[in-house]
C-alpha cells in the first residue's frame, strides 16, 4: 500500500482489466530414439529443422548392431516430422554399449607410433559413442599475419621501438630474422611462447618470448625480449612475428561426407581470450565450458600430463625426433615443417604456394566406435542421477514443459519377431509418460508386417486417453538404399499434428490430411477392414483414388467414451495447461471476492476467445462455457487452508466422423 507522508501530488498506476492468458503451443513434440551420434545424457536442446538435427544426432545411414544392421528410424521419423510440418522438436538418444568394458567410442591419439608413452601424446576421442565416431581428424598449422610493428623514436626518424599488436599471453609464435648480407644463407625462424609481463622500467606491460626446450642450434639459446627484435619498414629488413595457430578439420569416413572446421585454435592448454579460455585442449574438453559446444563439437582432446605449454603440443604433433623413415606429408618431422612456414612465410608468391596445408598437417584416425546393442525398455525409461542431475531417456522430457505430444519411432520394429515384450514395455512407458505429464498425448506405432489381427491384438492391451495409436508403416524411398523401405507411423503423425494445429487448430481432429513423403503403405486397407479396426481406436492410412494417400482416424485409445477422440484430448490438455500458466499470478494473492472476481474474468475472457474463433459449441456464449469461482465453489475449510476453486464448464466440438446424408423421394404435387 502507497505511503503518503508529505503533501504533494501523487501519480499511480492502477489496473482496470482482467490479466489475460496466452494460450500455449500445441506442436512442440519429443522424440525419443537410437540414433548414429549424439549426446544420451545432456538437456534437450530445440530443434528446427534436419539439418539442425544432425549437426548433434548424426547422418541418415543405418545403424549397426551386433545382431544386425537396422534403419535408422530416428533420422526418418525426424525427417517426415518436418516434411509433415512439424516446427519444434526435441530429441533423446538412447544408447546401449557392447559391453561393460567397451563404452562405443572411437579413439586415436598423436604421435601413433608404438612406444610412445601417454604423457606424451595428444589423446583424441570421439565426444560420444557410435560407429559414426570412427572419423579422420586433421591438424593444420597456420601462420597469421605479421604482428610485429614499431613506433618512430623522436629524432631518429630510421630507428623504431619495437611493438607487436594483436597479441595475446600464451601466443606460441614463428619468430624469423632478415637475410643475412647479401648472398648469405637465410637465418630461418624458430617457435617460441609469449609471455606478456609488467616492465618496471617503462612501468608498463611487454613482451618476451620462450623457445622451446629442445630448440635446434640456429634458435636463441633464452628467452627473447621484445626490445631485441629489429623493426624495418621495410619487410625484407625486417623481423617478422607471426602467431600460430591450429585448423582442426574432422571428417566422416563414409562416403561424401562433409568435413566440418574449427580455425584459429590456439595451441597452448592455459590461453585465454578476454578472460575466457579457449586454448585446443579446453575448446575440446571433456566438459566444455557451454552446453552449445557440449553438443555439437564431435571430439574430444586430451594432451598427456607433460604436455604443459603450446611448445610441448606443438612438439607432439609434428614430433622433431629422429625417424627411421624420411618424414611423410602425414607425419612431418619439425624440421620438414620448419621449411613449410619458412616457404610460407616468403614474400615470394612462387616459393610461398609450394607450402601447402598438407605440408603442415598430421591426421589421426579414430576407430573403435560401435553402435553397440539395440536399446530396449531400460534405456528408453532412463535414470536421473540426483547428485549431477544428469538424467536420460524419457525422464529427460520432465523438466521441458512446452512439449506436448511424445513419440518413440522405430521403437516396434521386428514386434512380432522376437522385440514383443520390450516393445509393449516401451508403449506403456510412453503412455505413463504422458499420463505422468498432463498436456501430452504419446503417438504410439504399429509394429512392422502386421496383419488386421495382430494390430488388434496389439492394440487390445492398451487403454488410455492420453494415447493414439497408428496403423500401417508407410511406404517411402529411401535416400540412403535408394530402394523402397516402411517406415513407423509416428514422425509422419506427430507432424500431421503440428501442420493441422497451425493451418487449422488444435480442436480440428487431424484426420483427412495428406501423407506427403508417402508413396503406399505397407498394407492397403479397404472399407471394410477399417470397419474392424476404426471401433477399436485403430487410427488407419488409406489410399483413395484422386485424393491419394490420407490419414483416415482421429481416435484414442481409451475406452472412456467421453474422451474418444484425440483432437478433444489434446484440446482440453491445450485449455488446461493455457489456464495453468496463466493464472499463475493469482497464488498467494488475498482469497476474497476481489481475486474470485478477477479469476473468473480472466477466464471468461479466455473461453470467450476461443467460442469466437468456432472452437465451442453453442449460438451464445453462456451456452458454450461457464466458469464459477464464488462461494457456491469453495467451503469455508477451503477457505482456511487457502485453497481457491475454480469450476469451469465447455462444450467442446466432436468431430463429423460420420457424416450422412437421409435422401427420399418426393412427388411434385405433395403439399409441404
Amino acid at each position: 500500500m502507497p505511503e503518503y507522508l508529505a503533501p504533494g501530488v501523487y501519480v499511480e498506476e492502477v489496473s482496470f482489466r482482467s490479466k489475460s492468458i496466452e494460450g500455449v503451443s500445441t506442436t512442440t513434440t519429443g522424440f525419443i530414439g537410437p540414433a548414429r551420434y549424439g549426446p544420451t545424457d545432456m538437456v534437450p536442446d530445440i530443434i528446427t529443422s534436419l539439418a539442425d538435427f544432425e549437426l548433434v544426432y548424426g547422418d541418415r545411414q543405418q545403424l549397426v548392431y551386433d545382431a544386425g544392421v537396422m534403419h535408422n528410424y530416428f533420422w526418418h521419423a525426424v525427417r517426415a516430422f518436418f516434411e509433415e510440418g512439424g516446427k519444434r522438436l526435441y530429441c533423446v538418444r538412447v544408447y546401449e554399449p557392447p559391453s561393460a568394458d567397451d563404452d562405443g567410442r572411437a579413439s586415436g591419439k598423436v604421435p601413433d607410433r608404438p612406444g610412445t608413452a601417454d604423457e606424451h601424446a595428444i589423446h583424441v576421442r570421439a565426444r560420444f559413442p557410435g560407429n559414426a565416431g570412427n572419423m579422420r581428424v586433421r591438424f593444420t598449422l597456420r601462420l597469421g599475419q605479421n604482428v610485429l610493428g614499431g613506433n618512430p623514436i623522436p629524432g631518429q626518424p630510421s630507428q623504431f621501438t619495437p611493438r607487436v599488436g594483436g597479441l595475446l599471453n600464451n601466443d606460441v609464435v614463428w619468430i624469423s630474422h632478415p637475410s643475412s648480407p647479401v648472398g648469405g644463407p637465410p637465418q630461418g625462424g624458430a617457435f617460441y611462447l609469449a609471455e606478456r609481463y609488467p616492465d618496471k622500467e617503462t612501468k608498463g606491460w611487454s613482451w618476451r618470448f620462450h623457445p622451446a626446450a629442445t630448440s635446434p642450434a640456429s634458435s636463441p639459446a633464452s628467452s627473447v625480449e621484445l626490445a631485441s627484435l629489429n623493426f624495418k619498414p621495410h619487410p625484407q629488413n625486417s623481423d617478422v612475428v607471426r602467431v600460430v595457430t591450429l585448423a582442426i578439420t574432422v571428417t566422416s569416413t563414409e562416403r561424401n561426407a562433409f568435413p566440418r572446421v574449427w580455425a584459429d585454435i590456439p595451441l597452448d592448454p592455459n590461453h585465454e581470450r578476454d578472460g575466457f579460455p579457449d586454448g585446443l585442449s579446453t575448446r575440446f574438453a571433456p566438459d566444455p565450458v557451454d552446453l552449445a559446444s557440449a553438443r555439437t563439437l564431435p571430439i574430444v582432446i586430451e594432451p598427456g600430463n607433460n604436455l604443459t605449454t603450446g611448445l610441448d603440443v606443438l612438439q607432439a604433433l609434428f614430433d622433431e625426433r629422429p625417424q627411421k623413415v624420411e618424414a611423410t606429408a602425414t607425419t612431418p618431422a619439425v624440421e620438414s615443417l620448419r621449411t613449410a612456414l619458412e616457404n610460407l612465410a616468403s614474400p615470394d608468391t612462387k616459393t610461398r604456394a609450394d607450402s601447402t596445408d598438407l605440408a603442415r598437417s598430421v591426421e589421426v584416425l579414430l576407430d573403435g566406435g560401435k553402435d553397440g546393442l539395440r536399446p530396449g525398455a531400460s534405456e528408453y525409461e532412463g535414470t536421473a542421477d540426483e547428485n549431477t542431475s544428469i538424467k536420460t531417456g524419457l525422464m529427460a522430457f520432465e523438466d521441458i514443459d512446452d512439449i506436448s505430444i511424445i513419440a518413440a519411432p522405430g521403437s516396434t520394429f521386428e514386434f512380432e519377431q522376437g522385440y514383443r515384450s520390450e516393445a509393449s514395455t516401451i508403449i506403456n512407458l510412453l503412455i505413463s509418460h504422458a499420463e505422468r505429464m498432463r498436456y501430452r498425448i504419446a503417438v504410439l506405432d504399429s509394429g512392422d508386417g502386421q496383419s488386421i489381427a495382430q494390430v488388434r491384438a496389439m492394440r487390445g492391451r492398451i487403454d488410455s486417453s492420453y494415447a493414439a495409436f497408428y496403423y500401417p508403416w508407410i511406404r517411402v524411398l529411401d535416400p540412403v538404399t535408394r530402394t523402397e523401405i516402411y517406415l513407423p507411423p509416428s514422425g509422419f503423425v506427430a507432424g500431421i499434428y503440428a501442420r493441422n494445429d497451425i493451418n487449422r487448430a488444435v480442436y480440428k481432429a487431424p484426420a483427412n490430411e495428406v501423407v506427403n513423403l508417402a508413396i503406399g503403405f505397407e498394407v492397403l486397407l479397404n472399407k471394410s477392414q477399417q470397419d474392424v479396426l476404426n471401433p477399436e481406436g485403430v487410427n488407419c492410412f488409406r489410399f483413395f483414388e484422386g485424393r491419394g494417400f490420407r490419414l483416415w482416424g482421429a481416435r484414442t485409445t481409451s475406452s472412456d467414451p467421453e474422451w474418444k477422440y484425440v483432437n478433444l484430448r489434446r484440446y482440453f490438455a491445450y485449455l488446461e495447461h493455457s489456464i495453468d500458466k496463466g493464472t499463475q499470478w493469482a497464488v498467494f494473492e488475498p482469497n476474497g471476492e476481489a481475486l474470485w472476481a478477477n479469476v473468473r474474468r480472466t477466464i471468461e475472457d479466455f473461453l470467450l476467445n476461443e467460442w469466437q474463433m468456432g472452437a465451442l459449441l453453442g449460438d451464445k456464449p453462456e451456452k458454450a462455457y461457464f466458469v464459477r469461482c464464488d462461494r457456491s465453489t469453495m467451503t469455508q475449510n477451503d477457505l482456511d487452508n487457502g485453497r481457491l476453486v475454480c469450476l469451469i464448464g465447455i462444450a467442446p466440438l466432436r468431430p463429423a466422423e460420420f457424416v450422412i446424408f437421409r435422401i427420399g423421394q418426393w412427388t411434385a404435387d405433395r403439399k409441404g
